[in-house]
């Protein structure tokens, strides 16, 4: 079997009962077992994440060892309690629950992104001003060169040179 990570984007829109096509491609990705069930969340920066069943299970493993830290106790709140377990219906359709939706604003249009081990939800307009912003480097918080020079950064082994830029 060979390695499977999401990538790509997808443009879709939400029918009058917030449901919505996950792709194919996508959806392929997700079963596990002979089963398509996965876990939709809230994702980092103002997006959703569906999860692999597997993955949300090694997070809530891992979790569990730092469950009565106080530090974390309103994240953990905030995090499992927004997770959807589901699936899709027999023509690939999902709910996006209403508090989700709501959580990060989406309307009606949404962008989704395959992102490694996840797919994120994003609101359209949010997914392309992030895009643009990045791309033409008028977003301060993000610097195209420099994020791509530091991630690739991260493959080098520690003690392999890099070949990347280094400053």
């Amino acid at each position: 079997m060979s390695f499977f990570f999401f990538s790509g984007s997808h443009d879709a829109k939400l029918d009058q009962k917030n449901r919505f096509v996950l792709p194919q491609n996508l959806r392929y990705g997700l079963v596990e077992n002979g089963a398509l069930e996965f876990t939709i969340g809230l994702g980092i920066g103002g997006c959703l994440a569906i999860y692999k069943k597997s993955d949300i299970e090694k997070i809530a493993q891992k979790f569990l060892e730092n469950v009565h830290a106080a530090k974390y106790q309103k994240f953990f709140t905030l995090f499992f309690s927004t997770l959807h377990h589901t699936s899709c219906d027999k023509i690939g359709r999902l709910i996006l629950p209403r508090r989700l939706k709501e959580a990060v604003g989406i309307q009606e249009e949404i962008v989704l992104a395959g992102v490694l081990n996840k797919i994120e939800i994003w609101p359209k307009e949010k997914y392309e001003a992030q895009l643009t912003g990045l791309i033409e480097g008028t977003d301060k918080d993000l610097n195209l060169a420099q994020l791509t020079e530091e991630a690739f950064a991260l493959l080098k082994e520690k003690d392999e040179p890099c070949t990347c830029s280094e400053k």
